[in-house]
């Protein structure tokens, strides 16, 4: 999970929920956060450290005892703010009752959802109303970005010609994406209509995925040029992946 792929991802994705967090929410409020697969703990760790309040939903228990272990490393008052459930993030209605949190993320989890419309009602649900939900997805409409820029002219006519919405990622495994429009409409109908959403990993998709699990040293310019693009036609519209986030009525 190392490497400047990861890290350009994290880093956008926190400049853009906190921009949303901000604009929604009292300055100084404590939020209640749920993160669905929260995997390493990157976002939930740091929005403890920002002094919200956070429950993990996590379904591998191997991710979850890397979750832990990171948790063990941090102080008892950032450690008390976390929560960790082990359970499956399509279940959502088993754990929490309607309106428990104020803010819900679901990051790279819905590519492994083959239907992804019930988790998402489920996560609606747990909403309070105002709330804020955020979704990072992969984007069906730029499937052919990633293999047309690697080289690879046959995975990328396959996504140009198919218009189909399964791809192989890095690790081997087959796992879907999704459209703009279709999550909009979906948005639409749970009672989380879409208020924004960014590009991410625009310029550096390509980039090789590091060895480390440690972060990459990224420079700023390139930050700041990855952020512009992600919030600017037609950039992000290419991205790989899609940060959507829906207010609940």
């Amino acid at each position: 999970m190392g490497g400047l792929r990861n890290t350009v991802r994290q880093e956008l994705v926190a400049r853009q929920l906190d921009e949303q967090i901000t604009a929604r929410f009292p300055v100084g409020r404590r939020l209640r956060v749920l993160d669905v697969g929260p995997g390493q703990g990157t976002q939930a760790l740091r929005l403890a450290r920002a002094g919200h309040l956070v429950t993990g939903l996590e379904a591998d228990p191997a991710m979850a005892g890397t979750l832990r272990a990171a948790l063990a490393t941090e102080p008892e008052g950032i450690r008390e703010r976390v929560t960790l459930v082990e359970g499956d993030g399509r279940e959502t209605g088993r754990y929490f009752g309607p309106g428990s949190f104020d803010v819900v993320l679901c990051h790279g989890v819905l590519m492994y959802v083959p239907e992804p419309d019930p988790m998402l009602a489920g996560l609606a649900r747990v909403l309070a109303p105002g709330g804020l939900l955020s979704l990072l997805v992969r984007n069906a409409d730029a499937l052919a970005m990633r293999p047309a820029l690697q080289g690879d002219w046959t995975t990328a006519l396959a996504a140009l010609s198919g218009g189909g919405t399964t791809y192989t990622n890095r690790l081997g495994v087959t796992a879907r994406a999704d459209r703009l429009a279709a999550l909009t409409t979906t948005l639409n109908g749970i009672g989380a209509p879409l208020h924004a959403w960014y590009g991410v990993r625009i310029f550096t998709d390509t980039a090789p995925d590091g060895d480390d699990a440690a972060p990459t040293e990224v420079p700023e310019e390139l930050l700041a040029a990855e952020e512009l693009a992600g919030r600017t036609d037609p950039y992000r519209s290419v991205a790989a992946l899609l940060h959507l986030c829906g207010v609940r009525d």
